[in-house]
């Protein structure tokens, strides 16, 4: 489902972030400018993309041959009122556009457009969503996808992980940094539910690849195996604190997902045929290493 507008990669003439302060944004800027691309990081003091001028504010910084790389978001998106925030962040997006058209936009999805599923999930599984998160995005990869005529490449993330995450969500992230601070890491039941993390730089490395082929359709980012958050927890801790402890607590509701969700990669191993993905235990420990240089 990815086709690419250049078979061998081609440096953008500059490229647009919004929502260059994000975790995903530092990382695809640091992928873009080790290649020596120009980049133009505009986070919310920027833009505000809820501000009655945004789409003028937008429109102004943006050129014919630029590729726009959209990641701005309130998420998780937990309640109605923030749905109707993202979308609006979305319209002032596509107003943008329709005033300045750009070269080619890569929009930053979720894999949460898909609902629960007993088998992995490809590119062609249904977005019927579940959770408002989810829709959320469905949402605006529609309005997107109607508002545009460039190349557009929608890719859609599984659990990310990284040093600099600022969300302490639970998994590699909480756990480590409870592991730093000498706390025993908490499981939700024990830990069972089985999922894909992919590690941040990889997430920046393949929006970088398809900004240079400027890449157009959708792809999801999983590395296409799956660990239980148990196994998480205890390798973890042999990289932070080998003396710490993991605590398992009863479930107050069903396993998420059903305890299972993993994915098929072969869409972007056809696209990307030498890129590969860090392992769960290559990507833990450049975590550790990069938190232990910064300490």
């Amino acid at each position: 489902m990815i086709e690419h507008m250049y078979a061998a990669p081609e440096n953008p003439a500059r490229v647009v972030i919004m929502g260059a302060t994000s975790f995903v944004g530092r990382h695809t800027e640091a992928a873009l400018t080790a290649r020596g691309v120009e980049v133009l990081g505009l986070g919310s003091a920027d833009v505000d993309l809820l501000a009655t001028d945004a789409a003028q504010k937008l429109s102004a910084h943006l050129q014919p041959d630029d590729a726009l790389v959209i990641i701005s978001a309130i998420a998780p998106c937990k309640n109605a009122n923030e749905l109707a925030l993202n979308t609006r962040m979305m319209a002032s997006v596509c107003d943008a556009l329709a005033e300045s058209p750009v070269a080619h936009v890569v929009y930053i999805s979720s894999d949460a457009v898909y609902d629960d599923e007993a088998n992995p999930i490809d590119e062609g599984t249904p977005t019927t969503p579940a959770s408002l998160h989810g829709l959320m995005h469905v949402a605006r990869e529609g309005m997107i996808r109607n508002s545009i005529n460039c190349p557009l490449a929608i890719l859609r993330p599984s659990l990310l992980y990284g040093a600099d995450d600022p969300h302490n969500g639970y998994g590699p992230n909480r756990f480590r940094r409870l592991a730093d601070d000498g706390q025993p890491i908490v499981l939700f039941g024990k830990g069972e539910e089985r999922r894909d993390h992919v590690y941040i730089e990889d997430v920046g490395e393949l929006i970088a690849l398809s900004l240079l082929h400027r890449s157009q359709g959708v792809m999801n980012v999983a590395t296409g195996q799956v660990a239980s958050f148990h196994d998480i927890a205890e390798k973890v801790l042999a990289l932070h604190h080998p003396d710490g402890a993991i605590e398992t607590t009863p479930r107050q509701g069903p396993m998420p997902h059903g305890g299972f969700r993993s994915f098929v990669i072969s869409e972007c191993q056809k696209a990307f045929p030498t890129f590969r993905y860090a392992d769960l235990d290559t990507g833990l420990a450049r975590v550790q290493q990069q938190t232990t240089e910064t300490s």
